[in-house]
């Protein structure tokens, strides 16, 4: 496979032009030519689609797309070009799962493909949602670190040191992302799973210095580093940097891409293929161990919306059908906690997902940036949900996701604000209030009972 070394090369004597012109001299026209040319089309009433031609168009298209397209590096404005060879030898070299966390907690990443019976992975946590105290950061962590389905923990967003609001780039970002992996090695401690990995690296870190720093105190092998291209097949040197970095360090990889829906990416189509082609970039540029995919809509800032699920799981269904790069999805939903709306949220993205062939991170409600607006029991449900459509089919998930959709779409513009962690759970034990466990179990009866759904009788909370 293609050196990381080679890559960076590129990025520094690639052929080079302005950002706009790459954006709509280059990008732009190569994605539309793509998408008409192997005819690819959305389908609003099937949010899941179940047809194999069209996942593997949408396949050949992102793989043309990019190498006719190629990664456009800011600093130096160039474009970091490969050769249709390269993709397909990265792709036939690539990472087929790796062990993530140590000890009794450690786990092989699974591969999975569409209607897969094998449990997805389940990463829980605030998913960088911001917490305003360290008391409410450990008590947190500890309570999503106890879901009995969880594989890793995805950690939040610390925003005060000391009394300090964190500023990025300063010291106080060192300091902020260095307490932030402290504070979580603890909770999980707490939590009695000290192995447990952790794979979103440093979500208080806003920059290469901080995650270098943060990995000194705390962040292992076994863990992994977030790291992502920016809107849309764009890079800069600081996450080249942070790359640079893991790989001298032996740390895995989450490779994010968040294609915005009504971007340069265009509608749900675009989305489809532009997130597939990010597969292979992942591999060639980020180094990733995983992709890490979450189509957002660009007005809503969630990923719950008909247009970005039926994109999410076409992607997943290219990808997981033609790439042995696992696939984690990510998703953002617009209510907050002690909502019915987000109980539903998450399960139709997570629903889309899981039988599309991906693994899933679920954690971030009130789009994951209102202070303090997350919980650890709708993203025990929504685990609990993955594992109960492993194996299921796409038309049968097709209608589950149609009936979901319907309860909560028309209020996506003016969700439900919910209710604060502090107010919904008990901090210092870390243990839901009675109202908020009696309407996890409502929710839960409901699955079972709308939907067929069967759970495991794992829940602490049952």
């Amino acid at each position: 496979m293609l050196s990381f070394a080679a890559v960076v090369d590129r990025a520094l004597s690639g052929p080079i032009c302005t950002e706009r012109d790459f954006e709509l001299g280059i990008f732009v026209p190569n994605l539309r030519r793509v998408v008409e040319k192997y005819d690819i089309k959305y389908d609003p009433q099937n949010p899941v689609p179940a047809d194999d031609d069209l996942a593997d168009r949408v396949w050949e298209a992102g793989l043309e797309f990019l190498t006719e397209t190629g990664v456009y590096c800011t600093d130096t404005e160039r474009r970091i070009l490969f050769t249709r060879e390269e993709i397909e030898g990265a792709l036939a070299f690539g990472p087929r799962g790796n062990t993530f966390g140590e000890g009794k907690d450690a786990k092989v990443m699974p591969r999975r493909r569409p209607e897969d019976e094998t449990p997805p992975w389940c990463s829980v946590g605030p998913t960088s949602s911001p917490l305003s105290s360290e008391q409410i950061y450990l008590s947190i962590v500890k309570a999503h670190a106890e879901n009995p389905l969880g594989n890793s923990i995805t950690i939040p967003c610390l925003t005060m040191v000391d009394g300090r609001q964190i500023v990025a780039g300063s010291p106080l970002g060192i300091e902020g992302a260095i307490r932030a992996v402290l504070l979580t090695r603890e909770a999980m401690r707490r939590a009695g799973r000290p192995g447990m990995p952790i794979v979103n690296g440093v979500t208080t870190a806003a920059r290469s210095q901080e995650h270098i720093a943060a990995h000194r105190f705390g962040l292992r092998q076994s863990d992994a580093m977030e790291i992502g291209t920016t809107h849309e097949m764009k890079i800069d040197f600081d996450s080249l940097n942070k790359i640079a970095f893991s790989l001298a360090a032996g740390s895995l990889v989450f490779a994010e891409n968040g294609v915005i829906l009504g971007g340069l990416a265009g509608g749900p189509a675009g989305v489809a293929v532009v997130t597939a082609a990010y597969n292979p970039v992942d591999i060639l540029v980020l180094r990733g161990a995983v992709q890490h995919p979450f189509p957002t809509h660009f007005d809503l800032g969630v990923t719950s919306t008909r247009d970005t699920i039926w994109p999410r799981s076409l992607a997943n269904q290219a990808i997981t059908r033609n790439s042995s790069l696992p696939v984690v999805n990510v998703g953002y939903s617009g209510a907050g906690p002690m909502t019915k709306m987000l109980y539903y949220e998450h399960s139709a993205w997570v629903i889309a997902s899981v039988v599309s062939g991906g693994s899933i991170e679920v954690g971030a409600s009130a789009r994951g940036t209102t202070l303090d607006y997350t919980s650890p029991i709708e993203p025990l449900l929504a685990s609990e949900v993955a594992h109960a459509v492993a194996g299921m089919s796409r038309p049968e998930a097709n209608k589950i996701i149609n009936v979901l959709l319907a309860k909560y779409e028309d209020n996506l513009r003016n969700p439900p604000a919910g209710q604060r962690y502090q107010e919904c759970f008990d901090v210092a034990s870390g243990t839901p209030t009675a109202e908020c466990a009696a309407l996890y179990r409502e929710v839960k009866q409901e699955m079972a009972d709308e939907f067929g759904l069967k759970f495991n009788p794992v829940s602490p909370y049952a």
